[in-house]
């Protein structure tokens, strides 16, 4: 009897974490670069269950467990769970800025940056900007790396970035962005807006040697509103399905409770 309330719960649950991925999704709809999540669901397989009986071993004594006394009473499944989460690869759409310093990539791969404590991270926003320090930085004040480190504008007037992600101090070039793909991007982790973090299942960078951006736009979200709004319906309502069948499997178990008490 219990078996319909446990898959009804894990139901609940799958859903929840379904709109939260949607919430999160069109939250960042107005982030540039960044990756929509998908949910993947699997089958949870199937749980044998059985129980133990006890009885007397030979001799006097009290009853203790016997090994060979474990009889099935059946499989139990928890239907789907939610097995993990995807980014969408599909690039977004091209927004003209006219900036010199904004740039968006015009193939696969990822700009890299670090943090004040060295941390790598990648992202897809060209959003970039110079600092007090005359370093080349994303919105955010990351440093964005190239091909020998945190690049360098210093104390130029006139710099710019060309359409071969090279950097233009002065007329001449000064640096290059270091842009990079991963073998199975969609294992990426989101560790914030449009920064992603490496994982062992996206593999290592590789090193992407003539990337291709257009200067003076940036690449917005790839989120589909429409999508995400029809996918938050669905997960709201199967939501209600499933808690109305926890609670007719509980209103059934107390009848059913209710029908032995007076037997017995």
């Amino acid at each position: 009897m219990f078996r319909g309330i446990y898959s009804g719960t894990s139901a609940m649950l799958v859903q929840e974490k379904m709109l939260d991925v949607v919430g999160n999704n069109l939250a960042n709809v107005d982030t540039s670069g960044f990756r929509a999540r998908i949910a993947v669901n699997k089958s949870f397989p199937e749980v044998l269950m059985d129980r133990v009986e006890r009885y007397p071993e030979e001799g006097i004594g009290p009853k203790r467990f016997n090994p060979r006394g474990r009889v099935p009473i059946g499989t139990l499944s928890l239907a789907n769970v939610l097995h993990e989460t995807a980014m969408r690869t599909a690039p977004g759409v091209m927004q003209v800025t006219n900036a010199p310093l904004d740039v968006a990539l015009q193939e696969e791969g990822f700009f890299v940056v670090q943090d004040g404590a060295g941390n790598t991270f990648y992202t897809r926003s060209g959003h970039f900007q110079k600092n007090d320090q005359g370093q080349l930085v994303t919105h955010d004040g990351m440093l964005v790396q190239g091909d020998g480190g945190a690049v360098e504008i210093g104390d130029a007037v006139r710099y710019s970035l060309n359409d071969r992600g090279q950097l233009l101090v002065n007329g001449a070039v000064a640096g290059q962005l270091q842009v990079v793909r991963f073998p199975t991007p969609t294992r990426m982790r989101h560790v914030g807006k449009s920064l992603l973090a490496e994982t062992p299942d996206s593999g290592a960078p590789e090193e992407v040697e003539q990337p291709k951006v257009a200067v003076g736009f940036l690449e917005r979200s790839n989120v589909n509103v429409v999508e995400e709004m029809s996918r938050m319906i669905e997960a709201n309502r199967a939501y209600e399905v499933a808690a109305k069948t926890v609670t007719i499997q509980d209103e059934l178990t107390s009848r059913l409770s209710s029908a032995f008490g007076r037997v017995s």
